[in-house]
């Protein structure tokens, strides 16, 4: 696998940034020499609060050597609730009302080896509404898209209540899949099969943990075959070339895709193979990203580039658009 070098200054630049280069076979763990590695640390970690008294926590899945058996998830030093590793997400609940609490993930491979905990997350549980029987109005109005064969897109009109409404719970089938903040009324949904029929719901929930019925179906096929997933690739991307210190250097910036969470994680392709991968290790950008990164010394050189992104599931999405940039160009 290809390894692009990177000079002494630039990994001061990156560590200035929070953001960690890794070489594109490597990023998966920690270890030295030949030796097996312990799974790495998971990313994309989020917490939502579902109701005076749970959390929903999700992270991206992480690649391991020998497979992810499980993941442990942590209530400051308290572990709270195991998963299996084919699951990315959990509900923490019997928590505290208008609380504050810290939660943090950790991954198991297959041999039991342990891995490091992800970056801490916050997440505050609203305040208890004292004989709240009153469930919020089911969602109107939902909707969905087909986003290749692979991914959905649904959305849906804002429920009320007497109180405030806190999250959305969004239901494939009868099983609970996924959860977004209350103030959210769009999600994209990922790492599904291609050409299957699909059926979303969504519902709302209060902070009494009253659950709205859901307002009506969303029926959508997903593409037959494989596909590019471009419509959760980046869009935006651009591509250039500046020179510093006698060397070359491909300067990018893109639009990160849109999804219901922040995505942390990229790869950047070079020639048709991966480059490197690249993690925000601070806060990641919404809006415009740009990374620089070396590529030698020599003129006229022309280069092929593309990237994606690791989605809040923990599924890659589409690459975008491939730019063509040459070195003193």
């Amino acid at each position: 696998m290809r390894r692009v070098p990177v000079p002494a200054p630039w990994r001061t630049i990156v560590a200035l940034c929070t953001l960690t280069l890794v070489a594109s076979c490597g990023w998966g763990g920690s270890g030295d020499g030949g030796g097996e590695r312990l799974p790495g640390a998971p990313v994309g970690v989020t917490a939502e609060a579902g109701s005076a008294t749970s959390v929903h926590v999700m992270w991206n899945a992480v690649s391991s050597d020998q497979g992810i058996s499980r993941y442990e998830v942590y209530r400051g030093t308290t572990k709270v609730k195991e998963v299996p590793g084919s699951e990315h997400m959990v509900d923490v609940t019997r928590l505290r009302p208008s609380t504050m609490y810290v939660f943090t993930v950790r991954a198991r491979d297959a041999e039991g080896r342990l891995g490091p905990q992800s970056k801490p997350v916050r997440a505050k549980t609203p305040q208890a509404v004292a004989a709240d029987k009153v469930a919020p109005t089911g969602p109107g109005s939902p909707s969905g898209r087909v986003v290749g064969s692979r991914a959905v897109q649904l959305s849906w009109s804002a429920s009320t209540d007497d109180r405030d409404v806190v999250s959305y719970d969004i239901y494939q089938g009868t099983t609970k899949i996924h959860s977004v903040g209350g103030n959210q009324t769009a999600t994209v949904v990922t790492g599904l099969r291609p050409g299957t029929r699909y059926v979303f719901t969504v519902r709302a929930r209060d902070a009494a943990d009253n659950l709205s019925p859901a307002a009506g179906t969303v029926r959508l096929t997903t593409a037959p075959g494989t596909d590019d997933g471009r419509g959760t690739a980046p869009t935006g991307f651009r591509a250039a070339t500046h020179r510093a210190d006698g060397a070359y250097y491909i300067d990018l910036s893109w639009v990160p895709p849109l999804t219901d969470g922040v995505v942390t994680e990229y790869q950047i392709q070079l020639e048709g193979q991966p480059a490197t991968s690249l993690v925000w290790g601070g806060t990641a950008p919404r809006d415009r990203a740009t990374y620089s990164f070396y590529v030698g010394r020599d003129t006229g050189i022309t280069h092929h580039v593309r990237i994606r992104a690791k989605l809040p599931d923990g599924t890659w999405g589409g690459f975008s658009a491939e730019r063509t940039v040459t070195t003193g160009g």
